[in-house]
């Protein structure tokens, strides 16, 4: 398939001035400069293929922000290449810019004492949107976001919800082909949350749009993405599918069980890992390939009122990815 989003070798490094604390430390500073280099990104190579949605996950400081803005043109590289959209983007040509979005759920664009449709007709001036497409797709796209009604309130009397649902709907105005999402859910409650994600998968299903999406609420990846890039210290540790992803960093699935009676750990023990126990609720991890066994014993050997196989949550196998980079191979 046609490759919208190309980074190949995609690096960039930092020069970061060393200052100690000090009147002497702060002359010395002017004087004798020193630095420390920073390696934001090093060597990052992937391709997404149009209409995609691919999760950008790390931890703080491994890069994901750094690769979004090379990505969007809002910091040169090192070295390294990339195309958006047909497009070098740290040329920042007109034609490129209309084609992606940026969204960081940090920042925004919205003017705080104005209703949030006067901040669209602002977009739509910039973006040369005519009056009636303008308002064919500001109609379009409150009735997808829900909200209908409240672009002529100022943006500060909104709810932190609907201050989101706008800042998308400000940023997809020009309806663009790339969607570059930095956190967008953050800080939201969970019915706000939920609201985003299907908001963003019905674009793009819509539209075809392709999204690049990095969150560190880990529902947000799962609800929308079948594909994930990791990334840790800079460098790609992982490019393949969610599911692939949990298979080989978590060799194990989760059975939660709700038995007849409280049994004590030591008669789970043969089973699998006792994860929890409390009551007559267990949770055990069983090896992936000894799973069909293990239920098998359970069922034939322990009071079972119910059963239940499931992946373990997707902070957990993260974490695990972390882990094993810092220990290394």
């Amino acid at each position: 398939m046609e490759a919208v989003v190309l980074a190949e070798d995609l690096t960039k490094h930092y020069r970061v001035a060393l200052k100690e604390e000090g009147l002497l430390s702060t002359l010395r500073h002017f004087l004798f400069r020193r630095y420390r280099e920073v390696r934001a990104v090093e060597g990052v190579s992937f391709r997404i293929a149009r209409g995609e949605r691919v999760g950008f996950l790390g931890p703080n400081g491994a890069g994901k922000t750094t690769t979004l803005k090379m990505l969007t043109g809002l910091v040169h590289p090192t070295r390294g290449k990339a195309l958006v959209a047909g497009h070098v983007p740290w040329r920042r040509e007109k034609a490129f810019l209309k084609k992606i979005t940026l969204v960081m759920g940090n920042k925004q664009q919205l003017i705080w004492d104005l209703p949030a449709l006067d901040s669209f007709r602002l977009n739509a001036a910039i973006y040369e949107i005519p009056e009636g497409e303008f308002r064919r797709r500001v109609g379009e796209l409150s009735e997808m976001l829900g909200l209908t009604g409240k672009l002529h309130q100022p943006v500060r009397k909104l709810s932190l919800g609907e201050r989101m649902k706008a800042e998308l709907l400000a940023a997809l105005l020009h309806r663009p082909e790339v969607l570059f999402l930095d956190e967008p859910t953050l800080g939201l409650d969970v019915n706000a949350q939920v609201a985003v994600r299907e908001f963003l998968k019905a674009y793009n299903e819509r539209y075809g749009a392709t999204l690049l999406l990095t969150s560190h609420y880990m529902a947000d990846i799962s609800a929308l993405c079948e594909r994930v890039l990791v990334i840790h210290r800079g460098r790609l540790l992982y490019d393949g599918a969610l599911e692939g992803l949990l298979e080989r960093f978590a060799p194990y699935r989760e059975v939660g069980l709700v038995l007849a009676r409280p049994l004590p750990k030591e008669a789970l023990l043969p089973f699998g890992e006792v994860r929890e126990l409390a009551g007559q609720e267990a949770k055990l991890l069983v090896p992936r390939e000894r799973l069909t066994e293990r239920v098998a014993e359970i069922l034939r050997r322990l009071p079972v009122e119910d059963l239940e196989v499931r992946e373990p949550p997707l902070e957990e196998v993260i974490a695990r990815v972390f882990q094993k980079a810092e220990v290394g191979p």
